[in-house]
């Protein structure tokens, strides 16, 4: 279905308006009223996007990640399939108390097949997490981090950058 100048699949569920051009939404994603998406956005099959999620402009979001209240993802963020975001450091079942630890992934940074994010965290700018990394600090700008819990491997290298 073509809005504008956005496509959304017929079989995703947009609930928001709040979407800049050229952003593409694709089959099995839910996306919750408050959530804002920016322009040339690719949302690809089975993501979830919840209310007080911020998404930039220029963003891929790779097949089943769910974005959760509270995080902020920067301009020319990539985010590898099944990526896991977190917003609660101690979850509780049938207890939803907020508001919730916002997370940022800062403009540039690449998020690895698999990595977990905990909530609270920033992403640093242009930074990049390994696939199954389990990121439970900040990472600071232009660095690669590994393992679990991540650790920074080494700086960035300018052909990494986007």
């Amino acid at each position: 279905m073509e809005f504008g100048d956005m496509h959304i699949h017929p079989l995703a569920d947009v609930q928001t308006r709040r979407i800049g051009p050229d952003t593409r939404i694709w089959q099995f994603t839910v996306v919750l009223p408050g959530a804002r998406i920016g322009a040339r956005c690719n949302i690809c099959a089975q993501v979830f996007i919840e209310n007080d999620v911020e998404i930039g402009d220029d963003v891929t979001i790779k097949n089943g990640v769910q974005l959760w209240d509270g995080l902020r993802i920067g301009d020319g963020v990539f985010i590898g399939p099944n990526a896991t975001f977190t917003n609660d450091l101690f979850p509780r079942s049938g207890r939803r108390e907020g508001p919730f630890r916002s997370t940022r992934i800062e403009a540039g940074a690449s998020i690895g097949a698999n990595a977990t994010i905990l909530a609270g965290v920033t992403i640093g700018r242009d930074a990049m997490v390994a696939a199954g990394a389990v990121v439970t600090r900040d990472v600071p700008p232009a660095t690669v981090v590994a393992g679990a819990p991540a650790r920074p491997l080494r700086p960035v290298r300018p052909e990494e950058r986007r």
